[in-house]
């Protein structure tokens, strides 16, 4: 049983635009029409039928009551009818032999009639016909024009719903977009759609530009907050490093300057990240070959980082951010990860890996974290969060994953001749600055 549930074939699944709202609307509002024309409709020919028989109906009694005197006194009956005339309905037959009388919807020579008929002699029924091919034409004329009425609601409804849900939706749109653009760094970003409406959508797009606002105020704070600390230590720290190198050789000597160097390692750091909360970091375009580069930077680096390179491209990149995405990449990975470390440059991908444990899985989620290193006392957690915001600025992608082989690898590639994709307007070593 189990081996024929897992051959059966997966169940068809809806196109994207099924599930839109726009959708989703029409097919509500084209039931609820189609159901509220059709009760309507039965509606109205129940009353239209049960008036137009009930007015052929008194006719043929009428007519029955007529052709019974005329029975009595023997005068002459018109053809079709009289005693059991010609197409007389057999049920209204048995119901006038049984002594009572009865009308019923029958055919007369081939066209509609109304049937009265009366009891008469024993074992005989007296019978006169009313010609309903009127009555019939009626209801006819009347179901085509409750279809034809019920047709033209529907696309009319329709026309407006789709009018109205479309303004909607289109509200909603703009607000999604606002929100990505929120996600992506814009945080000047707004709906201001609260000012021309005061529905539900207008109080969706007032709660996310205040949630905007808030997020900004925070971050600015943050940011202004960070660059004003890291300025502050700059100085204190200079003197401190001066300081350091006044004092007699020594193993305490030499703790003091590496803690000094080390915090003056953290503030630049520090300054950096703030630079780059901002955005306001102009990248210098000129031309460079990747393996150089990438050579350069593992020279300055002082590791054993293995270096290959399957393509090797010129370029038009900021090196010096460039140098400080790669080399940040190979220092994480000779701290957290394990030898051997390579570098492969590939076309305009630079790929960073090591044998080590591989990432931690919040890193892979959510991204690096500031101060942030997993249980572990290297480092401050900054190396890779700055390697994000320079690979931002020069426009390139920087994706992390773990190797199913072991290990972690760093992607960096960069964007194409025809989109450099900085934050700020690019500018080549060989322009000169702009005049203000």
């Amino acid at each position: 049983m189990n081996d024929a549930m897992r051959a059966q074939p997966p169940r068809p699944r809806l196109p994207a635009w099924a599930s839109t709202l726009i959708w989703k609307a029409a097919v509500f509002i084209t039931l609820m029409c189609c159901g509220l024309a059709a009760l309507l409709g039965v509606l109205v020919h129940r009353a239209m039928t049960h008036q137009t028989v009930s007015t052929a109906r008194e006719k043929a009694l009428t007519k029955l009551e007529r052709t019974i005197k005329a029975y009595e006194t023997g005068a002459r009956l018109p053809r079709g009818e009289g005693i059991d005339p010609v197409g007389l309905p057999p049920e209204l037959r048995t119901l006038a032999v049984s002594g009572k009388r009865g009308t019923a919807l029958g055919e007369n020579r081939g066209r509609a009639a109304m049937w009265a008929a009366a009891p008469a002699e024993e074992g005989t029924a007296i019978a006169v016909s009313v010609d309903f091919r009127a009555g019939e034409q009626t209801i006819a004329d009347l179901d085509r024009a409750i279809l034809g009425s019920s047709g033209l609601a529907i696309g009319v409804t329709l026309l407006m719903g789709a009018f109205g849900v479309t303004r909607i939706t289109r509200r909603l749109h703009l607000t999604a977009q606002v929100a990505r653009r929120i996600t992506a760094g814009d945080l000047d970003a707004r709906v201001g759609d609260s000012a021309r409406n005061k529905d539900e959508v207008a109080a969706v797009s007032r709660a996310l530009d205040t949630m905007a606002a808030s997020l900004q105020g925070k971050l600015e704070a943050e940011q202004r907050f960070t660059a004003d600390v890291a300025h502050e230590l700059r100085t204190p720290l200079t003197g401190l490093n001066a300081a350091a190198e006044l004092l007699p050789p020594g193993r305490p000597a030499e703790l003091v300057r590496d803690r000094v160097q080390a915090m003056r390692s953290l503030t630049e750091d520090l300054l950096e990240i703030s630079r780059l909360d901002t955005r306001s970091e102009r990248v210098e375009l000129d031309s460079h070959d990747l393996a150089d580069l990438a050579a350069r930077t593992i020279r300055a680096s002082g590791t054993d980082t293995v270096l290959e390179v399957v393509s090797s491209p010129r370029v038009e990149t900021d090196r010096r951010r460039l140098e400080r995405i790669l080399g940040n990449l190979v220092a994480n990975a000779h701290s957290h990860g394990a030898a051997p470390v390579t570098v492969t440059v590939d076309g305009r991908t630079l790929t960073v890996t090591d044998e080590g444990p591989g990432y931690p899985e919040y890193l892979l989620t959510s991204g690096p974290q500031r101060f942030r290193t997993e249980g572990t006392n290297k480092g401050h957690g900054l190396g890779l969060t700055i390697a994000v915001g320079q690979a931002r600025t020069l426009g390139a992608t920087l994706a992390f994953r773990n190797r199913e082989t072991g290990g972690a690898e760093a992607r960096v590639t960069l964007p194409g001749p025809a989109a450099p994709g900085a934050t700020a307007a690019p500018r080549r070593r060989d322009e000169p600055p702009a005049r203000r």
